[in-house]
């Protein structure tokens, strides 16, 4: 990837000296870098908060809490693993901060859930079929509020940066939908029941 970066600057830089506008790419690499900065510092502002709201609620029992409520939910998507496991937690956090639009804050416990889901399973080098359908349920990310895009419009001047809501709501309620029928088929072919 940093070639491919790397080469894209060299031909961007490279073409612009060639047909005399070299002026305009550092005009242009300037302000990029600029625009950069500030929407680092915004994403920053909407991290702490949100990360901070997540570990008040952890720090609280409310995380516990709604991974035990979850617990219908996890028994039908992850049958294979035990009630007791601390997977079960680790996957209700990462869920719970999917479902807010707080990729950062549910990267460290989707990554804790792995490790406690591989623990589950002896093989080593080989992901687990838990492990393969929380990937997939992950990556299918349902967002009730997307935090991210929200921020991201806000900082770039959209009227209405909550209008984002409904059509990511529907769109990641399909993509999530299509990721259980699939978790479920590969379960039932799997295990032929």
């Amino acid at each position: 990837m940093n070639y491919l970066w790397g080469g894209m600057i060299v031909i961007g830089v490279v073409y612009g000296a060639l047909t005399g506008n070299l002026g305009a790419v550092t005009d242009q690499a300037l302000a990029s870098a600029k625009e950069a900065i500030s929407l680092c510092i915004t994403m920053a502002g909407a991290m702490a908060f949100w990360v901070g709201i997540m570990r008040i609620a952890e720090r609280a029992g409310m995380i516990e809490r709604i991974a035990h409520r979850m617990n219908p939910l996890l028994q039908f998507l992850f049958p294979s693993v035990p009630r007791d496991s601390d997977a079960r937690t680790h996957i209700a956090t990462n869920m719970v901060a999917n479902m807010l639009g707080l990729g950062w804050a549910a990267t460290p416990a989707g990554l804790s859930a792995m490790k406690e889901l591989k623990k589950l399973d002896a093989r080593s080098g080989r992901a687990t079929d838990a492990m393969c359908d929380f990937l997939i349920l992950n990556i299918s990310s349902l967002q009730l509020i997307p935090v991210n895009i929200i921020a991201y419009r806000g900082e770039y001047g959209s009227v209405r940066p909550a209008a984002i809501v409904g059509p990511a709501m529907i769109a990641t309620l399909v993509s999530t939908g299509a990721a259980v029928i699939f978790i479920k088929l590969r379960q039932f072919v799997a295990h032929g029941n």
